[in-house]
């Protein structure tokens, strides 16, 4: 087992990775909480075990349950099961469980305690940790939601044997994106290990920029044509898997900014192609609407888009981007 930390005063908080420390559940519970709403999926296969009064609130499957109906739903059922403020949410699923429920947390009662027991890969390296919860509108990914540190996260790696493959697959996706921010011989780690140094990337990011007004940015690489592909909708692609295309399409954009060589460019196919994920975009690619909503997730200024973008002194955000060689780029990953 590895335990962690995520430093952040008295917000602090520990991470634990390893199998079966879901069972570890009641030694974070908050003091006083007597009762513990545990917000699950239907097709989870998993259970938990408060040690007190607990209740499970079911929200549906997939990224459309990430809506603010979802979060109504919760609210609305923690409030006629009695559920108070010194009590308790528990958030056991992968990272769609974990944004609502946390979101639903931050928001009842102005803040009640979230503990995330994550059960897919993508939610033990990345979604459950550092407290950014939210949901979608039909204009964009993440665009509602709120900071709300947990009490803990216990990655229980047992859970992943229950994982279908692209599941999986989805969540090295996520994982290939530290390394990039700096987790070296990722590749070569046993997968505890792989999972605990990806959460210690993140924690030191995190504790170095809580609310993202800064270094925290970097966490999106790869994301902002991964998130507009997830928001244009008709793309048979796992989260993961965008992310893992995003990777390669950024990495094409920062060569044609003379900020990477051809044999960066091949470090990102490469690492991409060995956890077999994509590095194209499937056929017939609306490149517009692509374009379009990249321009709304990082917000287009009157000088160009912004990126998360490798460069000689590693990743850096890089303000106004053309739209030529954002487009140009977009070239470089149509299949």
């Amino acid at each position: 087992m590895r335990e962690l930390t995520v430093d952040l005063g008295d917000r602090s908080y520990p991470v634990i990775v390893g199998p079966g420390v879901r069972h570890r559940l009641l030694e974070f519970l908050p003091t006083g909480a007597r009762r513990a709403a545990v917000v699950s999926q239907e097709n989870i296969p998993w259970e938990v075990d408060s040690g007190i009064e607990q209740r499970v609130f079911h929200i549906e499957d997939g990224e459309e349950a990430k809506c603010l109906e979802s979060v109504e739903d919760l609210c609305r059922g923690f409030s006629r099961w009695g559920l108070t403020r010194s009590d308790v949410v528990v958030a056991l699923g992968g990272g769609v469980v974990t944004d609502v429920a946390g979101f639903a947390a931050a928001i009842y009662h102005r803040g009640v305690a979230v503990i995330h027991i994550p059960t897919s890969l993508l939610g033990q390296v990345d979604a459950a940790i550092g407290g950014k919860t939210g949901v979608n509108l039909p204009e964009g990914k993440n665009l509602v939601g709120a900071f709300w540190q947990p009490l803990a996260v216990v990655c229980d790696t047992d859970t992943l044997e229950t994982l279908p493959p692209r599941e999986y697959r989805s969540g090295l996706g996520e994982m290939a994106k530290y390394a990039f921010l700096g987790v070296d011989g990722l590749r070569d780690m046993a997968l505890e290990d792989a999972i605990a140094e990806c959460v210690a990337c993140k924690a030191e990011v995190v504790v170095d920029d809580e609310r993202e007004s800064g270094r925290r940015a970097l966490l999106n690489y790869g994301h902002t044509l991964a998130h507009a592909i997830e928001t244009a909708g008709g793309y048979d692609l796992r989260h993961g898997e965008a992310v893992a295309i995003g990777l390669v399409y950024a990495a094409n954009l920062a060569r044609r900014l003379g900020r990477i060589d051809d044999e960066r460019v091949r470090e990102h196919e490469k690492l991409v192609a060995s956890y077999d994920l994509p590095s194209r975009l499937p056929p017939g690619s609306d490149s517009d609407r692509l374009v379009d909503l990249m321009g709304r997730d990082k917000k287009v200024t009157k000088n160009g888009f912004t990126f998360v973008l490798d460069g000689p002194r590693g990743l850096e955000v890089v303000p106004e981007v053309g739209e030529r060689e954002v487009r140009q780029a977009l070239e470089e990953v149509q299949s």
